[in-house]
């Protein structure tokens, strides 16, 4: 199986008592359309690297997750998604072909609209190793955002305001408290915003607008107490940032770093979790289906779930990839220390309400979901599986993930 830098939560790019391949070194960027607004890459060629080359043109990645420090290759693989999704839809939309090494040894240029193209976006690196991707890019005039805050005291306000407001903003995402209960469940911070233009920048800034910088905090030590990020520590760091956040803020000029990507910034920051580490769960449920996802938030505040990294957004139209995560709807997205007591159980339960909601879990952010309900979550599993068996029969091209889950 391909492995970029890593970051995948689970174990998409594991391979016990098999090889994995360090794409790492094929980080080349072949060629740039300044006019055109394209790049052409290899897939071992970081998001970071690319806003590094990008930004001074002129030009942005069009869709960036938490991290900067994701490859081309697995941003296609996962079909990665940002804030921006409610627009742009996920990084797959934004790809205009890919070469593709398949399990016969042919390498295969791979164009948008085929039945491959739709199996390997979102499809875990099990189609073949991609080598390198075209991708369209977004123009900006500056390295700034203009960002908006405000809070929504509970979570029926939160989706009020999401649904009537969210058409103003290429980005958006709100942090949600999961540890509030009663009348203030699901209280949130909400944070908005598009690219600076040049204007709204002052004078000073407007001299090197299209500047990257990005900012370093000190590593987290390598030993820290287990339980540190208990109920009662993150229900006292929750309330602070809630209170903390002004009811209202519009304007506020942030660079890419701090907007996008805060926890690249804080090396090892998983470390605050202890040796214990902690589980990703991420989950989409479709319009209309809000009462699930009430129902969902209400389980996980009564659980007392410590998470202070929890983020809802909006999603937009899907696309077209087979195995692609985002659907049309609402995506909840906590970390939650390992070791709570009852945990995989009571994960289990939420998939279950999950599936029963016709919604689904990200692949690339999983490592316990139970086989049978995959099927449910992804109504072309069938396909996927069969192109995987005419394309690559001997089966050389596996993963963890795709032993657990039969892909």
């Amino acid at each position: 199986i391909a492995r970029g830098l890593g970051r995948a939560y689970g174990d998409a790019a594991q391979n016990a008592g098999g090889a994995v391949l360090d794409m790492t070194g094929l980080d080349r960027v072949h060629a740039i359309d300044v006019d055109g607004g394209t790049v052409l890459c290899d897939a071992g060629v970081s998001l970071h690297r690319l806003m590094e080359v990008l930004l001074p043109l002129g030009w942005f990645v069009p869709v960036t997750p938490g991290t900067r420090y994701v490859t081309v290759g697995g941003a296609i693989g996962a079909d990665i998604h940002g804030k921006n999704h409610h627009v742009s839809g996920s990084f797959s939309r934004h790809v205009l072909s890919l070469e593709l090494l398949t399990a016969d040894g042919e390498i295969r240029t791979v164009s948008r609209g085929t039945p491959l193209f739709d199996a390997t976006t979102g499809g875990m690196g099990l189609t073949g190793v991609i080598l390198t991707a075209t991708v369209r890019l977004l123009p900006v005039e500056t390295s700034l955002l203009s960002v908006d805050t405000e809070r929504a005291r509970d979570l029926d306000d939160l989706i009020a305001r999401l649904t009537t407001t969210d058409d103003r903003y290429r980005y958006s995402v709100a942090w949600i408290d999961l540890l509030a209960r009663g009348a203030s469940t699901g209280r949130s911070v909400l944070t908005r915003g598009d690219h600076a233009p040049l204007d709204a920048l002052p004078t000073r800034a407007r001299r090197n607008p299209l500047e990257f910088r990005t900012h370093r905090l000190p590593a987290v030590p390598a030993h820290v107490p287990e339980g540190l990020l208990g109920r009662t520590t993150v229900g006292v760091f929750n309330a602070l940032w809630y209170r903390k956040t002004p009811r209202s803020r519009t304007g506020e000029l942030q660079r890419i770093a701090s907007f996008f990507h805060p926890l690249d910034g804080v090396p090892h920051w998983n470390r605050v979790y202890g040796r214990s580490g902690f589980v990703q769960y991420q989950f989409v449920v479709g319009y209309g289906r809000e009462e699930a996802l009430r129902r969902i938030v209400q389980r996980i505040s009564r659980h007392r779930c410590p998470s202070f990294l929890a983020v809802l957004k909006r999603f937009g139209e899907g696309d077209p990839g087979w195995l692609s995560f985002p659907m049309p709807g609402w995506t909840l997205a906590l970390d939650i220390p390992a070791g709570l007591p009852g945990l995989a159980a009571f994960l289990d339960e939420l998939d279950e309400e999950v599936a029963a909601a016709d919604g689904r879990v990200y692949l690339a952010k999983d490592a316990r979901l139970r086989p049978e309900l995959l099927a449910a979550m992804y109504p072309r599993l069938a396909e996927f599986r069969e192109l995987r068996r005419t394309l690559d029969p001997r089966g050389v091209f596996v993963s963890d993930l795709a032993r657990r889950l039969d892909l």
